[in-house]
């Protein structure tokens, strides 16, 4: 068994990001192979390269603000504060994180009219003591970067990772950003229960056949079928399928999460676009209202100090203000992915209850004190009750 992906498997791969997962037919005929080495390449990939495909949900199209949170844990409650930043069930995804600071970073997404009730539950953490730090950063919804072979050795069957040409290529990129970077004007609410379904379905497998989906509803597959074409598509509530992969050795690479500052919109432009088709990215998001972007990485360790470095000279050329990064921890149980919270969505609405999310954050204050010898916290009279 290959424990590197090869030149057919890396084209496969881009040719899904392409041309998107539901159409391995059409990534056959591109690559002149046969439908079933597709086919079977990818049940090879799934388990030994974490090869995850699925949709990618544009949350600006239905209501929801995107938000990146990074938590520093008050020393000894690193577990208590990634089960803390769980008890809002609008996270789509947390990760305990580890490297500038020891605690958890969260993406959440929360109804455009409760941005305000999201940011007292983060600083209630704060507050009752579980975190010494917290930084919020609202976002675009995030631009999905499938693999490409541009950084892929055809001879060799190796990645490479030519920076110096990286460095010399920003500064030649346009400074038009796409439409997923750019600070939308409104989050309306483009989709019904039909259609968020679907979404949250596909979410978890984009390559999961629409009948399957009417069996769940127990609706007709034609129901289904227009749902997800006059609305799902047409309505632009999927921005594309991600085709995520881990191409390199796992035991040898790391996943960050980066935030990146500029002087300029236009340096921040020309940065974000030099990303958007190179095999270490994963995704892209732009800080609201702010020259900053936030990204997701994932790189061999030799080559994280080859990146670091070029950012140094990025950053001597004026291209680049600063930046922060954390390591991501993806040890069993470290981490968490949801799909949207579909199950809150009634009547046409999200019903966020932050009451409910400040009662959730209550009861694991006391589930501690119970546990714990001596309370670092200072706790409010009824926690103590």
């Amino acid at each position: 068994m290959r424990d590197k992906l090869d030149l057919l498997d890396a084209r496969i791969v881009e040719g899904l990001g392409q041309y998107g997962p539901r159409n391995t037919a059409e990534v056959a005929e591109r690559l002149r192979v046969p439908r079933g080495t597709v086919v079977s390449r990818i049940r090879r990939m799934s388990p030994f390269f974490n090869l995850r495909m699925s949709a990618s949900v544009y949350h600006t199209n239905i209501g929801l603000k995107k938000s990146v949170v990074f938590a520093k844990a008050s020393p000894g409650n690193e577990e208590l504060l990634f089960n803390c930043m769980k008890a809002n069930d609008f996270y789509i995804y947390l990760s305990r994180c580890f490297g500038m600071y020891e605690g958890c970073i969260g993406i959440y997404v929360t109804p455009k009219n409760q941005c305000s009730e999201f940011e007292r539950f983060i600083h209630e953490i704060k507050r009752l003591g579980v975190a010494e730090k917290t930084e919020l950063f609202w976002s675009t919804c995030f631009h999905t970067v499938n693999p490409t072979t541009n950084w892929f050795d055809t001879a060799s069957e190796e990645w490479i990772f030519p920076w110096n040409k990286w460095i010399q290529e920003v500064p030649t990129e346009t400074s038009c950003l796409p439409y997923t970077l750019v600070d939308p004007e409104d989050f309306p609410v483009k989709a019904d229960v039909t259609d968020l379904f679907i979404l949250k379905e596909m979410e978890k497998d984009a390559t999961i056949d629409l009948t399957d989906i009417a069996k769940k509803l127990r609706m007709t597959p034609q129901n289904v079928r227009h749902h997800y074409e006059m609305h799902v598509i047409k309505r632009g509530l999927i921005e594309t399928f991600q085709i995520g992969i881990m191409p390199f050795d796992r035991t040898l690479s790391d996943m960050l999460f980066f935030v990146f500052r500029f002087q300029t919109g236009e340096k921040m432009a020309k940065f974000a676009q030099s990303l958007l088709d190179k095999p270490f990215v994963y995704i892209v998001g732009k800080i609201l209202g702010q020259n900053a972007i936030v990204s997701q990485v994932y790189l061999p360790r030799p080559e994280f100090r080859n990146f670091v470095e070029s950012l140094s000279k990025l950053a001597r050329d004026g291209y680049l203000q600063g930046y922060d990064y954390v390591f991501q921890d993806l040890n069993p149980g470290k981490w968490s992915r949801q799909t949207i919270p579909y199950e809150h969505f009634k009547e046409g609405s999200w019903d966020y209850d932050h009451e409910k999310h400040i009662e959730n954050l209550r009861s694991l204050m006391k589930s501690n004190l119970k546990t714990s010898k001596a309370s670092p916290f200072c706790l409010s009279e009824d926690l103590r009750t």
